[in-house]
């Protein structure tokens, strides 16, 4: 164990992608044995190349990483990796492992118990909802009982059962833990402190408390900044205003204007860099297409889950202009299938004829990870425009140095800005919203509900997020646990 209790630490960590690319800046910080500590920081700021650096899987430039020896590590990563989908759960399980485990089959079981998920140790881990396969991520760490848990994003996808299991287990959990999220509530419940990685000056500012706290101190330190600021300011101003004066009277009063000129650029360089708060997307608006009269969507049937058995529903649900649906039920029951059954024109449900369909898929899989961010929004820019394309993505904060990015290189967080980008410039007439909150910085969110809310399209949405639901305009329920 290190002589301060650290069980790691980063001395002036430096890391970019190639020259243009920085992420961190000599970045320093420490996390003590058994604290459970936030990462923060805004989407693309580089909190999972953090985690990285931490796992081995990147190597820094410069600067030193400790990490206490003999230490085991385990990472519950966004979203399974497209080579793991086919496995069986219990291969999946098998692969946390260095060495064949014999007792496999049990501790599967113990571990879905803590976030409470059941299901057959057989079945393919791609025919689980995103919710579930959010709990298998969770258990997937878990299972490895590590000293150093890294949980990256672990709420997306999970219903309120899911996310009160994995409070709980947080809170109980002995061990170091370092938490990627954005969900204020969820954190305030377990966190010790929080690392804030600044996108602007690529370093990490260590506070102690809960984000509640860190919030409240991040603001009085703005405030003093501030004052500090100003009242140089004012100095500053006033020497200026002297050496004016001295300097038009000529002889010996020129030395004082010049030693009030000194003073006035020492009094500049005291001034301190304020803390700057994340940017946030531009207010936007989805563009409705506008030719559509009478029905846009009928559902008659769809099928649900229940006990990893399949089962039909029949359902009268007709949608207009302007008609916003919510699809609720527990995680597993059916949603995302009923979604992608609707989009694809599948079964149970008729979107009638000339419709445009706007697909926001939890996992962004209506995104073609090969293309560059310019070609991927010029595909659905109607008329081709791309100064349009260019005026819709720097509202999303898609800037130059984003926009020729390949769609895979990018954090979750910035798929999701993209893949609302995209439901921009598509003006749609039917929008399938599934778990748009996923990924996406808090500060974004009420942004993104107020545009939902005054969309005149037909709209059907799935969140588990109630507060965002809460500011959203709802005009049907369909409740597909009853």
């Amino acid at each position: 164990m290190s002589q301060n209790g650290s069980i790691l630490s980063f001395d002036e960590v430096s890391f970019g992608f190639g020259h243009n690319k920085p992420i961190l800046d000599e970045v320093s910080f420490s996390v003590r044995r058994g604290m459970k500590v936030t990462l923060m920081g805004q989407n693309g700021a580089g909190k999972s190349t953090l985690f990285s650096l931490i796992t081995k899987a990147s190597k820094q430039e410069s600067g030193q990483i400790h990490i206490v020896n003999g230490i085991s590590i385990a990472q519950a990563r966004q979203v399974i990796s497209r080579d793991l989908m086919d496995l069986t759960m219990r291969e999946f399980f098998e692969r946390c492992f260095k060495e064949k485990v014999y007792d496999i089959d049990v501790r599967i079981d113990e571990v879905l118990e803590i976030v409470n998920f059941h299901a057959p140790h057989d079945r393919i881990v791609k025919s689980f909802s995103g919710g579930q396969q959010a709990r298998l991520l969770l258990a997937s760490a878990i299972i490895q009982n590590p000293d150093l848990l890294l949980l990256d994003e672990p709420t997306n996808n999970l219903d309120k059962a899911g996310i009160e299991h994995l409070t709980q287990f947080l809170k109980n959990y002995k061990k170091t833990v370092i938490v990627i999220s954005h969900d204020a509530d969820f954190l305030n419940t377990f966190t010790d402190g929080v690392l804030y990685l600044d996108v602007f000056t690529k370093k990490i500012e260590q506070y102690f408390g809960n984000y509640s706290d860190v919030r409240e101190q991040i603001t009085v330190r703005l405030e003093k900044e501030n004052m500090k600021n100003a009242q140089l300011a004012k100095e500053i101003q006033e020497n200026k205003d002297k050496a004016g004066f001295f300097a038009n009277k000529g002889g010996q009063m020129r030395l004082v204007a010049k030693r009030m000129r000194e003073k006035a650029e020492e009094l500049e360089e005291e001034k301190v860099d304020v803390r700057r708060e994340d940017k946030t997307i531009r207010p936007f608006t989805i563009p409705h297409q506008p030719e559509l009269i009478g029905e846009i969507l009928k559902i008659e049937s769809y099928k649900v889950i229940k006990d990893h058995k399949p089962t039909s529903r029949k359902t009268k649900v007709v949608l207009r202009r302007n008609n916003h649906l919510l699809l609720k039920g527990p995680n597993g029951i059916g949603k995302s299938t009923l979604l992608q059954t609707i989009a694809e024109g599948g079964k149970g449900s008729i979107i009638s004829e000339g419709v445009r369909v706007g697909y926001y898929r939890q996992d962004f899989s209506t995104l073609d990870f090969s293309q560059t961010v310019r070609e991927s929004l010029l595909d659905v820019t109607i008329k081709k425009n791309e100064e349009d394309m260019r005026t819709v993505a720097a509202g999303f904060l898609i800037t130059a140095d984003v926009i020729n990015t390949k769609i895979g290189s990018l954090s979750e967080g910035q798929k999701g800005l993209v893949a609302f980008a995209r439901l921009v410039l598509e003006k749609p007439g039917l929008l399938i919203l599934d778990e748009p909150t996923n990924h996406i910085n808090f500060r974004h969110l009420p942004v993104i509900a107020e545009a939902l809310n005054k969309y005149e399209g037909a709209m059907i949405l799935v969140s588990h997020v109630p507060e965002f639901v809460e500011k959203i305009r709802i005009d049907e329920v369909l409740d597909l646990e009853k």
